[in-house]
């Protein structure tokens, strides 16, 4: 069986997924997110971000840049894994706007990708490459090979380039549509013409909103799912979107609040 089919197998609407772990509920991208989704909020697939140390490890993270999310600064390419792992990655979280910092001096630290596939042995990961540094892909595809994860995995990047190299290097894995791959597919539909086929993504994830014009809907959803393809919907904060979403059946919802989540999929009686 392929990697992309072994992702796919199972998988029923609607998924519960923390966006970088919960972004506004712990330090988005580190094990204490991802852990709090889990454990807590019964998340059923994780995304991440990741890029690589100056000595090529992949570390988990959004920003090509530290100061946002820890006390460091500069490039995080600039640095080695020894050094990025003496960074507080709690540092700068607040739930309060800035009141309070509960994470900081509490080693919440920046987690290689090998660790969160390790940490989480049989759950579903998303997982985008963001820098475009040629041979990232190889990596990228070394580490997933070596620990067995191809199956649970669900990779892309939102530059069609680095989408590309990442399925020329694993062609039967799970990929998730790049962004102007991902436009073509979307405005065909919206415009009632037959869209791209393109076999190398499956998966659609998309924002819930382009400008004012809400996206998803149910001849979306349907002309999707008609042509193999699946929808995860990101990143949706509002309980309302999260009930209006649950009753359309798409296939995943992002959020940076799995708390509420799981409050508005319990109350549907969705599973999960």
């Amino acid at each position: 069986m392929l990697a992309r089919d072994t992702f796919l197998q199972g998988l029923k609407p609607t998924l519960h997924i923390a966006h970088r772990g919960g972004a506004l509920v712990a330090p988005e991208n580190t094990l204490e997110a991802f852990r709090l989704a889990v454990e807590t909020y019964r998340t059923d697939m994780l995304e991440l971000d990741v890029h690589l140390s100056r000595d090529g490890e992949v570390i988990v993270a959004h920003d090509d840049t530290l100061e946002r999310c820890t006390d460091g600064a500069g490039p995080l390419a600039a640095l080695t894994l020894a050094e990025l792992l003496k960074l507080d990655a709690g540092y700068h979280f607040s739930p309060d706007a800035g009141r309070t910092f509960p994470f900081r001096g509490r080693g919440v630290r920046l987690p290689t990708l090998r660790e969160v596939l390790r940490a989480f042995p049989s759950l579903r990961l998303n997982v985008e490459l963001k820098p475009d540094v040629p041979g990232g892909e190889d990596v990228l595809a070394r580490l997933l090979t070596d620990e067995a994860a191809l199956g649970r995995v669900c990779l892309g990047s939102e530059q069609d380039a680095i989408a590309e190299r990442l399925v020329r290097v694993l062609p039967d894995a799970c990929h998730f549509y790049p962004r102007d791959a991902l436009a073509a597919f979307v405005l065909a539909l919206k415009a009632g013409e037959v869209p791209p086929e393109d076999a190398r993504y499956t998966v659609l994830d998309m924002p819930l909103y382009f400008g004012e014009v809400r996206l998803v809907d149910d001849a979306l959803l349907e002309a999707a799912a008609s042509r193999g393809k699946w929808i995860n919907v990101w990143t949706v904060d509002d309980p309302a979107e999260m009930d209006q979403l649950l009753r359309e059946g798409v296939g995943g919802i992002m959020t940076d609040r799995p708390d509420l989540l799981r409050q508005r999929m319990d109350a549907s009686g969705k599973p999960g």
